[in-house]
């Protein structure tokens, strides 16, 4: 019984700490949405500045070149695909209301097709039941894309304080790493080392793999939806590259809103199974070549679980979590087969 009432304490002080830190996060949620931005960019952006070191230069004049590259793309991109896009948007959300009630007009011819004059009073309380909730869900579905709108407005400081946070992480980047393993435990540093090595290999091959997949995904999905004269298929398109993040119900979320928009522009189910065959060339694309050429290695993870991180993670941590959960789990994976071969308990 004395040694179970320790373990329980520290079971307690774990779960406490792990509290604390969810409600922390919540409390700084756009700090910390503002951070990970930060961070995963420079993560990123940190692979070009060491090849240029390994050209010859120095690593503050690389960070200047690449901000300099990064400069020009950014003005191309305010200068031509910001005002496309904002044109694109808009017809959108002056499109989307009577999208949706012309949605609700052929709900109302099937029930009027399929409830003949004599038809029970549930069936009929059924279809009366299903035409509110149309109207609910298009109530909701556009302050929720004004709401989207307004966050997005809201997160231009993010980006506009981003690139000052990349800056200072690709410049102390060194300081950094030499502050952390001085800290380190002389008996285990080498273990911690190869441990960090081998999840940077698995993480950051991942993140950058996962932006890769996701960019070809929603130009193949623009392509085919532009092919198939099916309305909006750039915020589609889009939608569908962004999906592909989700493991296994990606597929389904990137399908249904062009399956919707195809039914109530043409009414035909023809479309809808060319919509269908379209996104399953995609995705099959995407799994059979794409994934196995831009992936040098498997996350490994059992797809319930993965399901389940992704579940929580987005709950907790909104869009970047989503993004992060597959990565934190691949790290947590890594260090528990690390701590089972008993890597890390080296001697005092």
């Amino acid at each position: 019984m004395g040694e179970r009432a320790p373990a329980a304490q520290r079971g307690i002080m774990w779960f406490l700490a792990a509290a604390a830190v969810i409600a922390a996060g919540y409390a700084v949620s756009h700090t910390l949405s503002c951070f990970l931005l930060s961070f995963v960019l420079a993560y990123l952006l940190d692979p070009a500045v060491v090849l240029l070191e390994r050209r010859g230069l120095r690593r503050r004049w690389g960070i200047v070149a690449l901000y300099l590259v990064l400069t020009v793309l950014s003005l191309f991109f305010v200068a031509f695909i910001v005002p496309f896009a904002s044109i694109r948007w808009e017809a959108f959300l002056k499109g989307l209301p009577a999208y949706l009630q012309k949605g609700k007009a052929i709900v109302l011819s099937w029930k009027m097709q399929a409830l003949p004059a004599g038809a029970d009073d549930e069936w009929r309380w059924l279809f009366e039941t299903a035409t509110g909730q149309i109207d609910k869900m298009a109530a909701r579905l556009g302050a929720g894309v004004y709401e989207a709108a307004t966050g997005f407005v809201f997160n231009l400081f993010n980006l506009a304080l981003a690139p000052i946070l990349i800056f200072f992480m690709l410049w102390y980047k060194n300081e950094i790493k030499t502050g952390i393993i001085t800290w380190l435990p002389r008996s285990r540093r080498e273990a911690v080392l190869t441990l960090g090595r081998e999840i940077n290999a698995s993480v950051g091959g991942y993140i950058r793999g996962q932006l890769i997949v996701s960019a070809i995904v929603a130009i193949l999905s623009i392509i085919a939806l532009f092919i198939l004269g099916i309305d909006y298929p750039f915020l589609n398109g889009i939608f569908a590259g962004l999906a592909s993040v989700l493991p296994f119900i990606g597929v389904i979320l990137a399908t249904l809103p062009p399956l919707f928009f195809a039914y109530v522009q043409y009414q035909s189910g023809f479309m809808l199974l060319k919509v269908i065959g379209s996104f399953a060339v995609i995705y099959f694309l995407e799994g059979y070549v794409v994934k196995p050429l831009v992936f040098r290695e498997s996350m490994d993870l059992n797809p319930l679980v993965t399901i389940m991180v992704v579940m929580l993670f987005g709950e907790l941590m909104g869009f970047w979590g989503i993004l992060l959960a597959i990565p934190i789990a691949a790290a947590v994976r890594i260090v528990a087969d690390h701590v089972r071969r008993g890597d890390l308990s080296g001697g005092a």
